[in-house]
């Protein structure tokens, strides 16, 4: 069951887009005029086979588009793009890494159409591949626009140096052991929260530099696939990429984990 999911999204994305083609639109709408004002264009006609002859039809053309790779690429393309919204990553520039990781994830599939047997299967996988790169750039995108919405993130980062050196300049002054040792424990707890407010500003710098290199990584993938030839002996580069792939997004699962972990530890802190 597990092995026909991919399949069955992918015939799914299929028949939805051909189903949204203007030959479909057009057929579908003739097929309702003629039922609804032609009713017995001849004595022995029933209007019913007006629909039989639309479904006839209708059938013929997803049938087409089952059976065409490109159109069957195209529709998985688009299923795939549809789960992102761009428009509401806030970041400009985030999001136009994401719309240029989406142009070379396009630009990838013409090349795919150039090959054909082996090598056009093992080239449509290094592009399902690079889907997990996007996912994760938009995951990161995200990221980067929860903080930056984050005022108290930013006024903390101000206020609390400022608490530091009041709390360090009270306690040189105080004499009574008691409040000596809350105002230490104070300043522990802020010396903590500073820390962590700079790992938060960290993890943010380090998702910036990993969307760049994440995007120039795609750019480079796309540069070798278009080098790639037609012969079985380019089977092997193809694999050599796949693995860069791998690696990849292994990089950028980590940047996320550590961002996650920062954002724990704040709540700890809270």
């Amino acid at each position: 069951m597990a092995q026909n999911a991919p399949r069955q999204r992918a015939l799914g994305a299929i028949v939805k887009n051909a189903l949204f083609r203007w030959e479909s639109i057009v057929t579908i709408a003739m097929t309702v005029i003629l039922y609804l004002f032609f009713k017995e264009p001849f004595p022995w006609w029933q209007d019913w086979f007006w629909l039989v002859g639309g479904a006839i039809a209708e059938g013929a053309l997803l049938a087409s588009a089952v059976a065409d790779p490109d159109a069957a690429a195209e529709a998985v393309a688009r299923e795939f793009e549809n789960k992102f919204e761009l428009g509401r990553i806030r970041n400009a520039v985030a999001r136009q890494r994401l719309e240029r990781a989406m142009q070379y994830r396009r630009d990838m599939m013409i090349l795919v159409r150039r090959h054909a047997g082996a090598m056009r299967t093992q080239l449509l996988q290094t592009v399902k591949d690079t889907e997990s790169w996007i996912e994760q750039m938009y995951s990161l995108a995200q990221h980067i626009d929860d903080f930056e919405s984050n005022r108290l993130v930013e006024e903390d980062r101000r206020r609390v140096p400022q608490q530091i050196d009041a709390t360090k300049v009270r306690i040189e002054h105080e004499n009574d052991p008691t409040v000596r040792r809350d105002l230490e424990n104070q300043l522990k707890r802020l010396e903590q929260q500073q820390a962590n407010l700079e790992a938060t500003v960290n993890s943010i710098r380090r998702a910036e530099i990993q969307l760049e290199s994440t995007l120039s990584s795609l750019g480079t993938i796309y540069a070798q696939m278009s080098l790639l030839g037609t012969k079985e002996v380019d089977s092997s580069r193809a694999q050599r990429l796949r693995l860069e792939i791998q690696d990849e997004v292994g990089q950028l699962q980590d940047t996320i984990e550590a961002m996650d972990e920062v954002q724990a530890q704040a709540l700890r802190l809270q």
